[in-house]
C-alpha cells in the first residue's frame, strides 16, 4: 500500500487522518503520538528483521494459528519486546494459506471497528499499522496486562469447560454449543444477568458479520479490579467467509445443547431471529429485553456501510464484504 496515500485513521476510520487520529492515539496508545508505520520490513522481505521475528515469536504464549508478535511501547515507539519484558500489544502480521491473505488484517480491524463503534459491544482495543514496506499488520493493545506489567487473571471458555487436545481431541475448541457458553458464565460469574446481556450481543454479532471462528478460546473471562470475573473485551471477531468456505456457527452443536431449529432454520438452513429469541429465553434474558438487544443487528445498516467504505479492504473485499452482510441480515430478519 502506499503509504502517502492514507485518508482514514488507521484505527478509528474517521475521515481526514492521515495518520492515527487524537481518539485512536489516547485509547490505543496511551495518548503517546505513535506513527502508523513501524520500525521493521514485513515478515519474509527482510533477513536482519525476519531473525528478529522468529526470536520475538519465541516468547509470546498467546495460541491460535495466526502468527503473532509482541509489542511494547517504548516512550512514542513500537518495538518488538526483548527477553524478560512484558509486551503490551500484540502484532498480527499477513497470515498464510488462506483465500485473500493479504486481506485479513484489514479485515479483522474492520470487524473490531464495527462492534466497538456500531453495535457498542466491548472490544479489545485495535488498529490497522504498516511495515515500512507498505504492507498491513493488525495490531491489539493486552487487555490482560496491568500499568505496571503484572496481569490480570484471565480463562478461556475451553478451560472453563475443561477441554483440552489431551482430553477432548483436535476439535476440542469446537465440541459445544452457544447455550451451554452461557451455562459456564452463569456458573462462573455473579454478575450474570448483566454479563449474559453482552455474551448474547457477541453471539449474534459474530452470526451476522460471519465469524465462523468463534470458537471456545475466542470467549473469556477476565478479572476485575474488585477480584471477580466478568466477561473480557471481545476479540478475534473477523468475517472468515472472506477466507475460507466454513459453516455459520463454530461450535459443532451450533446454538444450542439439544437440537433446536425453528421452520425458518430448516427451510432454508440459515438461523433466523427466532432462533436468537429461544436462545435468548434458554440463557434466561428477560423478554422484555429480548427485542431490544436483536433490535441494533436488524438496523444501523448505514453505519456499517459507513465503516466499510473507509476500511483498509481493497474494493472487490468489500463488496463481498457487505454482500456476506447484507445475506445474513436478512436471514436475522426473517422469524
Amino acid at each position: 500500500m502506499n503509504l502517502n496515500e492514507i485518508k482514514y485513521c488507521p484505527g478509528t476510520l474517521a475521515e481526514g487522518n492521515s495518520t492515527y487520529s487524537r481518539t485512536c492515539l489516547r485509547r490505543v496508545f496511551n495518548g503517546k503520538t505513535v506513527s502508523h508505520v513501524l520500525p521493521y520490513n514485513s515478515p519474509q522481505t527482510d533477513e536482519e528483521d525476519d531473525n528478529k521475528f522468529v526470536d520475538n515469536r519465541k516468547r509470546i504464549s498467546i495460541s491460535g494459528v495466526q502468527e503473532k508478535m509482541s509489542l511494547i511501547l517504548d516512550k512514542n515507539k513500537l518495538r518488538l519486546t526483548n527477553e524478560g519484558e512484558q509486551g503490551n500489544y500484540i502484532l498480527k502480521p499477513i497470515p498464510r494459506d488462506l483465500r485473500k491473505v493479504d486481506q485479513v488484517p484489514a479485515n479483522e480491524h474492520l470487524t473490531m471497528q464495527i462492534a466497538q463503534q456500531v453495535y457498542s459491544i466491548y472490544t479489545a482495543e485495535n488498529a490497522l499499522i504498516f511495515f515500512k514496506d507498505g504492507k498491513q499488520a493488525y495490531i491489539t493493545k493486552r487487555f490482560d496486562v496491568k500499568g505496571d506489567g503484572s496481569r490480570w487473571g484471565k480463562e478461556d471458555f475451553a478451560s472453563l469447560a475443561g477441554k483440552t487436545e489431551e482430553n477432548a481431541g483436535v476439535n476440542f475448541k469446537y465440541n459445544y454449543s452457544y447455550e451451554e457458553l452461557a451455562e459456564l458464565l452463569k456458573k462462573y460469574v455473579p454478575a450474570y444477568m448483566v454479563e449474559v446481556e453482552k455474551l448474547f450481543s457477541l453471539i449474534v454479532f459474530n452470526y451476522l458479520f460471519s465469524n465462523g471462528d468463534a470458537h471456545l478460546k475466542n470467549f473469556s473471562l477476565l478479572e476485575s479490579p474488585n477480584g471477580d470475573y466478568l466477561l473480557s473485551p471481545a476479540y478475534d471477531l473477523i468475517n472468515t467467509r472472506i477466507h475460507v468456505d466454513d459453516t455459520d456457527f463454530a461450535l459443532d452443536r451450533e446454538l444450542f445443547k439439544l437440537s433446536f431449529k425453528s421452520d425458518t432454520y430448516k427451510k432454508s438452513n440459515h438461523a433466523s431471529k427466532n432462533d436468537f429469541i429461544e436462545l435468548a429465553k434458554r440463557m434466561e434474558i428477560k423478554e422484555s429485553r429480548i427485542e431490544k438487544l436483536l433490535a441494533p443487528f436488524l438496523e444501523k445498516q448505514s453505519s456499517v456501510e459507513e465503516l466499510v467504505s473507509h476500511s483498509f479492504l481493497d474494493e472487490k473485499t468489500k463488496r463481498a464484504y457487505l454482500l456476506h452482510y447484507n445475506t445474513r441480515r436478512n436471514y436475522l430478519n426473517k422469524e
